[in-house]
């Protein structure tokens, strides 16, 4: 059973669904996606989420990219926008960084007890 922190603060995250697995997940763990304003066809990443117009969001993968464009799911979420090549970019610029690298820890010191604290 999870700890009643942790399932308050998974509740209050919102949901999304992502339109090419059909999973839903934390909005945190998508992509944004907006169609470009100037009327041509081109999906664009919004990573800030806050760009103007209807959005459409997908999980950073590429086999949720692959269903989405095999579903053709860009067309029907962000009426008629086809052009994924921005996306793409996204998602292989983040496969091609891999995972966050964490620096290594340095060893932490023993403390040693003030004299006369020892039993």
């Amino acid at each position: 059973m999870l700890p009643v922190a942790e399932v308050l603060h998974s509740e209050n995250q919102p949901q999304r669904t992502c339109i090419g697995c059909r999973k839903k997940g934390a909005r945190s763990e998508l992509l944004r996606l907006v169609a470009e304003s100037t009327g041509s066809t081109a999906v664009l990443v919004d990573e800030r989420r806050r760009m103007a117009g209807r959005g459409a969001w997908l999980h950073p993968s590429e086999a949720c990219l692959a269903l989405a464009v095999k579903r053709r799911a860009f067309g029907r979420a962000l009426n008629g926008a086809t052009g994924t090549a921005d996306v793409e970019r996204r998602i292989l610029a983040g496969k091609q960084a891999g995972p966050l690298q964490k620096p290594p820890v340095a060893a932490a010191k023993t403390v040693q007890p003030e004299s006369g604290s020892e039993n």
